[in-house]
């Protein structure tokens, strides 16, 4: 049987264009990320460094009811690096936000990657916590992370993300 999806972002719609990023100056690191859009694309571009910080995101609010969905569904290119994907349900854990996050490889050709809900590991400003599952009802974020520990320049094209639904499983 085939699988079900749903489009969440096509960046052709302006409010797909609004992404906002976040480096690692919040913490004293040097890594920078710039976000743009060509041709209905987002490009994800930036250095990360080590030292001091070693990330850079994009993140955009978006509600989407998730619970009848396995994971979400990428379509990107990105250079042989490695990037994660967040999905937040709006989760506190002892006042701090919960960050649920899964990594997906790139390589220089377009690509679908599929990261199951059941992927995601949550986590606390970087460090590995017990929460509960994914509210996938009450989806309110989504980001795209840079955090694969070397340093350099990147580049991550994505033209579609969505939801997928494996019919042979259940939600």
């Amino acid at each position: 049987m085939p699988d079900s999806t749903q489009t969440v972002f096509t960046f052709e719609a302006p409010a797909d264009t609004r992404w906002r990023v976040v480096n690692d100056g919040v913490m004293g690191g040097r890594s920078q990320g710039f976000v743009g859009f060509e041709g209905g694309v987002l490009v994800f571009t930036g250095e990360t460094v080590t030292q001091g910080g070693g990330f850079t995101s994009v993140r955009i609010r978006r509600d989407v009811d998730a619970s009848a969905f396995d994971g979400v569904e990428l379509r990107v290119r990105g250079g042989g690096r490695t990037f994660e994907v967040e999905v937040d349900d709006g989760t506190w854990v002892r006042r701090r936000p919960v960050s649920r996050r899964a990594s997906f490889p790139t390589t220089g050709d377009w690509q679908t990657v599929r990261v199951p809900f059941s992927a995601l590991q949550a986590s606390v400003f970087g460090r590995a916590i017990d929460a509960p599952g994914l509210d996938r009802s009450a989806v309110g974020a989504f980001g795209l992370y840079i955090v694969d520990g070397q340093d350099g320049p990147f580049r991550l094209e994505v033209d579609h993300i969505g939801l997928y639904r494996d019919d042979m499983t259940d939600a």
